[in-house]
């Protein structure tokens, strides 16, 4: 499944990939990522992108 909305990506399947143009930035299963929350999330790709969302419309994927 590929998904925009964080809440589904953290509560849907066993697996999550984030990606950021074209790039895994980070990977998670198992009991990690059920304790996952969506600001756990936006964290996560600060770290690993060396950045920030660009736009409200991720944020909003809440």
């Amino acid at each position: 499944m590929v998904t925009h909305n964080m809440k589904d990506a953290i509560q849907i399947g066993n697996r999550l990939i984030m990606m950021n143009d074209g790039q895994i930035i980070y990977d998670v299963s198992g009991e990690e990522k059920r304790k996952l929350t969506v600001e756990d999330l936006l964290r996560k790709f600060a770290e690993a992108s060396g950045g920030e969302f660009a736009n409200d419309r991720m944020m909003l994927s809440k």
